[in-house]
């Protein structure tokens, strides 16, 4: 990730890079959890927050009882303990409950937290150096991912006594860092490398290479002599996709007392030197090692396993080794603390289930005794956890293990997920995809457990391309509304988020994240991410892009996105280019002669962000956008919905005062008095065509400017035009609010926009009185109704019209009278 978010648990709230920091309390000393082997381990963490812990009453208790519970599972004496832990503790201990005053440090001297976050905060280069004092900020763990951390940040953070430093995909760490792990030696317990791969690597003579350089621009050397020699505490360790050519042996020599140790993807033909470990070794990873006879030896030696997992990943590369009834035997027989085993992936050499009519009919059963597997009818009891991921073991129907990995059914495919999420994305991917396979065919029955899967996966692995191709499909189907009920505020958000994180990440996955997005009630659900969203889908609405699908959904997203929301939204999204997008757009599809649903979205979405907002009507004018109406008019005279759109919007336009001289041209004129007459979509597009001259006419016979057509010419054509319409016509149309109407009735101007503004009126609270008559009312519609009925300037048919309104809307308000008490 390539962001920090800095909580404070203090009373106070602080600021850091103009960005407001939160208040977060954790009263939890050291976050731990169970896993599925009976060890204690480190809760894998996904965001990057710091938090200030304030160490409360009775929490220090709870720390003792957890530390002697780690202490009798990794073997440790009540005695020996964990001294780093208990140094960091001790000290914290003795400075009490009192914050020292704010001018000693930035931060309050509290226990914290460093992890790994995904928000688009950017880091200051100095941000690390907030924590170089442990006297005023003390850090214990740190999580970290990606490119967030480089060799001065860790320097910048020495003096601190780390327990635990998790450093995942870390690549810009160099050996530099080597030297700064020296620093942490005497309190490290936890120590993750994994995927940095840059770590033992070091400059060859730093600025004096030339002629190397020519062969080797980057002058780097493995580093050979690097030793974990002085961390004496060091318990767990994971060196997962180190840089083949490290001496893992040698690195690892000094390390007497390791529980928990992760060697994936690293290859070593002698792994002898695990046997060091035979008393302390409770986790042993060897995901993708070409493995032998000879580490299956090694392996059986090491008595006190709990978790072994071996699995590796059948499409990366060919592994001579097969797994043999033999080997599954071994692992039986001499592991006899085993409680999780992995296994996916490999191909298994030997029949080692027994046949169909063989096994027990009745439910499903897990005792060890009818399993399907018959080397594991020799396990004491039920494996925690057993990895058939890929295999065709896991589709046999008893299986001796509570949680099982696999492709069989949902919850294999869930636990999979589950199981590798955080260093195996290759893997991850393809069980999302199996997922995406049941929610597209079936009905999920675990909803919220998956959906919380690829939330966590995509926020894993937000720069790998095929986790977000994989999950933004799956998140399609488990975010629709057959699954509506189930999913809270809270957890919809979150699906937002890592949408638009994919979105902005990669354009491969902008279609599926765009067809999730219409899953959600828009604006309502992505209002609290409004800008960014519609910033996204305004860059995918580049005219340049050729797919016609993205571009489709995206502007349906963008109209949908202004069509319900305040005008403050409308004029921001103006500002961000909103309009002379869509413009753009409409001129692409004319140069092409296309007039499709993005041709016609386009133009309802101008209609829809320029109702009442006077900015971006005038963006619509200086943007050449009369143009392309009257070029769209001429280009497609058969399109019925493009030419009600387009009117619909040049109302918007008539609407402002300011801007109305810009349309009184014999051009503009002319067009719309011929609309008058027009039959398209109903009543819409002469109705639309009428609207525009009532607002016109309201400005009066001096504002008349041109010569041809005449104004009493039109004013003609419009009262014959509004006298055609069927009163009862059911309208394409959707009103908030009633006053660019009711503006038009007290005045004697124009009585042909008066009566245009009754009829409307009319028409809309007799068709749709539940919706229209409240807002007539509320709006104060009545009043000025009564007093046109008194004007001599209004037309008889005007004023008659006008007593209907006002009878309908005062039935409407009897009827609807609260008579309950």
């Amino acid at each position: 990730m390539r962001g920090v978010d800095l909580c404070v648990c203090y009373r106070s709230v602080y600021s850091f890079g103009g960005k407001s920091l939160g208040v977060a309390i954790d009263k939890r000393p050291f976050i731990t959890r169970r896993s599925t082997f009976g060890l204690l381990v480190p809760v894998p963490t996904l965001d990057l927050t710091c938090r200030v812990v304030r160490i409360q009453p009775g929490t220090v208790r709870k720390r003792r009882r957890r530390r002697r519970r780690r202490r009798l599972l990794l073997g440790c004496s009540e005695k020996e303990g964990f001294r780093g832990q208990s140094r960091a503790g001790t000290r914290k201990e003795d400075e009490g409950h009192r914050a020292p005053p704010l001018s000693q440090s930035f931060l309050p001297p509290r226990y914290v937290e460093l992890v790994n976050a995904a928000c688009n905060f950017e880091p200051h280069d100095s941000f690390f150096s907030l924590f170089s004092d442990p006297r005023s900020t003390r850090l214990t763990r740190i999580h970290l991912r990606e490119d967030l951390v480089q060799d001065q940040d860790l320097e910048a953070i020495r003096k601190q006594d780390l327990v635990e430093l998790y450093l995942t995909n870390c690549e810009k760490l160099s050996a530099k860092s080597l030297q700064t792990l020296r620093s942490f030696s005497h309190t490290l317990v936890s120590l993750s490398l994994f995927g940095c791969a840059n770590i033992f690597y070091e400059e060859e003579n730093p600025g004096g290479c030339e002629d190397e350089c020519l062969v080797n621009p980057t002058c780097q050397v493995l580093v050979k002599d690097f030793t974990f020699e002085g961390f004496s505490r060091l318990r767990f360790l994971n060196l997962g996709r180190m840089i083949d050519g490290v001496p893992v042996e040698s690195l690892l020599r000094p390390l007497n007392s390791l529980a928990t140790l992760d060697l994936s993807g690293i290859q070593t033909s002698d792994a002898a030197f695990l046997t060091q470990w035979k008393d302390s070794l409770v986790s042993l990873v060897l995901y993708n090692m070409d493995l032998s006879d000879d580490h299956i030896r090694v392996i059986v030696q090491l008595h006190k396993l709990r978790h072994l997992d071996i699995s590796r990943d059948r499409l990366s590369s060919y592994y001579k080794f097969k797994l043999t009834r033999k080997v599954l035997s071994l692992f039986v027989q001499k592991l006899g603390n085993l409680m999780s085993l992995d296994i996916s992936g490999h191909m298994i050499l030997e029949n080692c289930s027994i046949s169909k009519m063989d096994e027990e009919a009745g439910q499903t059963s897990i005792e060890p005794s009818k399993s399907s597997i018959m080397p594991f009818r020799a396990l004491k009891r039920p494996l925690q956890f057993l990895g058939l991921f890929e295999t065709s073991l896991c589709r046999l129907t008893h299986i001796p293990a509570y949680k099982v990995s696999g492709d069989k059914n949902e919850e294999q495919v869930l636990n999979a997920i589950e199981a590798y999420t955080e260093h195996r994305p290759e893997i991850t991917s393809r069980a999302i995809n199996l997922l995406f396979d049941i929610a597209r065919i079936e009905r999920c029955s675990q909803l919220l457990r998956a959906l919380k899967l690829v939330i966590t996966a995509l926020k894993c692995h937000k720069y790998d391309k095929n986790i977000q191709v994989t999950g933004s499909a799956a998140l399609f189907y488990l975010t629709n509304s057959e699954y509506r009920s189930e999913q809270s505020v809270k957890l919809r958000r979150q699906v937002i988020q890592v949408v638009l994180n994919g979105m902005e990440s990669y354009q491969e996955v902008q279609r599926n994240c765009c067809l999730t997005l219409c899953n959600f009630s828009i604006p309502e659900e992505l209002e609290f991410q409004y800008r960014r969203v519609n910033e996204l889908l305004l860059s995918i609405l580049n005219p340049t892009r050729q797919d016609e699908s993205i571009q489709r959904i995206a502007v349906h997203l963008c109209n949908a996105l202004v069509c319900q929301v305040d005008n403050d939204h409308k004029e921001a999204v103006g500002k961000m280019g909103f309009v002379v997008t869509m413009l753009k757009l409409i001129q692409k599809k004319l140069l092409d002669k296309i007039c499709d649903q993005v041709m016609e979205f386009s133009w309802s979405a101008l209609w829809n962000i320029t109702d009442e907002t006077p900015d971006n009507c005038e963006m619509f004018l200086n943007f050449n956008g009369m143009k392309l109406f009257l070029d769209c008019l001429k280009e497609f005279p058969e399109k019925q919905e493009l030419h009600r759109n387009m009117l619909g919007l040049l109302g918007n336009v008539a609407e402002v005062k300011e801007l109305r001289p810009q349309l009184m041209t014999s051009q503009f004129i002319s067009v719309f008095s011929n609309l008058l007459e027009s039959k398209a979509d109903g009543i819409e597009v002469s109705y639309n065509a009428c609207g525009v001259l009532s607002h016109i006419m309201f400005d009066g016979p001096e504002a008349w400017g041109i010569c041809e057509p005449q104004r009493e010419e039109v004013e003609e054509r419009m009262w014959a035009a509004i006298q055609s319409w069927d009163i009862n016509s059911r309208r394409n149309i959707n009103y908030r609010s009633f006053e660019p109407i009711l503006r038009l009735l007290p005045q004697g101007i124009s009585p042909v926009s008066q009566h245009w503004a009754t009829w409307a009126l009319y028409n809309l609270v007799s068709v749709y009185p539940d919706k229209y008559c409240p807002l007539l009312i509320k709006e104060g519609g009545m009043p000025l109704l009564r007093d046109m009925i008194k004007m001599a300037t209004a037309r008889q048919e005007t004023k008659e019209m006008a007593r209907k309104v006002t009878e309908h809307c005062s039935n409407f308000k009897e009827e609807n009278m609260d008579t309950s008490r």
